[in-house]
């Protein structure tokens, strides 16, 4: 791995450090860089409980870590499964589960092995989708997610690099089958994507090239954002002019808004951008809606949004009500 790599894992140094190890190639290859890097770590494996083989990979994950020296947990995802949206509901329990453990240990930060062709993928799933800037810029090197910081110190690692390492290396590591199960959106995407190379001479490299062309132009929306938000969030909810969101730009009105509604929400993702164009539709004249886990009130010039069954009076609590504010000079 190149000194950018390797000074990256360094300055970790010093923190405790949780690593999400599957099993695959990817995550192993990270658990045995973040070992050898010299980093003070533990090794978290889910079982979903979702394949025959799931109980064999997660002792096989524990014996391995053992051989590096490494402490292993296995968490299990009991109860129901969901007959639909499976993915998504496995990644929730996933994390959900991690950062439990990682509360209960005092370990602020979970490093997870997503890697370059995780990022296409993601892209071209998000671009599916029509998603906008964000979407299309797929994973950050850094998140928070449920207070948990979230590391990815290997999007810029191809899949096939990883799993040369490995051989390399004499790491052992299994096959999720689901990897080949096209029942998956990002199963399909994976196996197709080569046709974007070879029919139209959009290849990896230049979705590569997008990504992080586009991650730089979330981070400045992020910073001017997070500007404009900085002070608005009182005791839980929002009161603000309208001028506050309308006389921004179209792509700053919908983030505000999603952030805004991420935060009082308490939710780990934003709305989708069909749900929040339609949102802003709808604060444009007197309105009472629900979206994201908040209440959304517009009354006269101002907008209130406040969790879902709080109170949605413009009044504060001491009775006396919110003055205009947040508008734009």
């Amino acid at each position: 791995m190149n000194h950018k790599f390797t000074d990256f894992m360094q300055s970790f140094r010093g923190q405790k450090i949780a690593i999400a190890v599957s099993g695959g190639p990817d995550s192993m290859a990270l658990l045995h860089m973040a070992k050898t890097a010299g980093l003070d770590i533990v090794a978290l494996h889910v079982n979903h409980g979702l394949r025959a083989a799931a109980a064999a990979d997660a002792t096989h994950v524990a014996d391995v870590a053992a051989k590096m020296g490494v402490a292993c947990h296995i968490l299990h995802w009991t109860g129901e499964k969901p007959a639909r949206g499976i993915e998504d509901a496995a990644r929730a329990a996933r994390y959900r589960m991690m950062g439990e453990f990682c509360r209960a240990n005092d370990i602020q930060t979970i490093m997870v092995a997503h890697h370059a062709d995780d990022q296409i993928e993601t892209f071209l799933m998000n671009l599916a989708r029509g998603s906008g800037v964000y979407g299309l810029a797929a994973m950050r090197p850094e998140s928070m997610r449920d207070g948990m910081r979230i590391v990815r110190p290997l999007l810029d690692i191809r899949r096939a690099a990883l799993q040369k390492y490995c051989d390399e290396n004499h790491i052992a590591y299994v096959h999720d089958e689901m990897n080949d199960d096209e029942r998956f959106t990002r199963v399909r995407m994976r196996r197709r994507r080569g046709c974007l190379g070879d029919e139209l001479g959009i290849g990896d490299d230049r979705i590569l090239l997008a990504i992080r062309n586009l991650g730089r132009t979330r981070a400045a929306l992020d910073a001017y954002i997070t500007a404009r938000m900085a002070g608005v969030i009182e005791n839980g909810r929002a009161i603000f002019s309208a001028f506050f969101l309308f006389d921004e730009a179209a792509d700053i009105r919908l983030k505000l808004l999603g952030n805004l509604l991420q935060h009082i929400g308490g939710n780990v993702y934003q709305p989708r951008l069909n749900a929040l164009e339609r949102a802003l539709t709808q604060l444009n004249s007197d309105c009472k809606f629900t979206l994201g886990g908040c209440v959304l009130r517009r009354l006269g010039d101002r907008i209130l949004i406040a969790p879902e069954g709080s109170r949605t009076s413009f009044k504060t609590r001491k009775g006396h009500e919110k003055t205009k504010q947040n508008c734009k000079a």
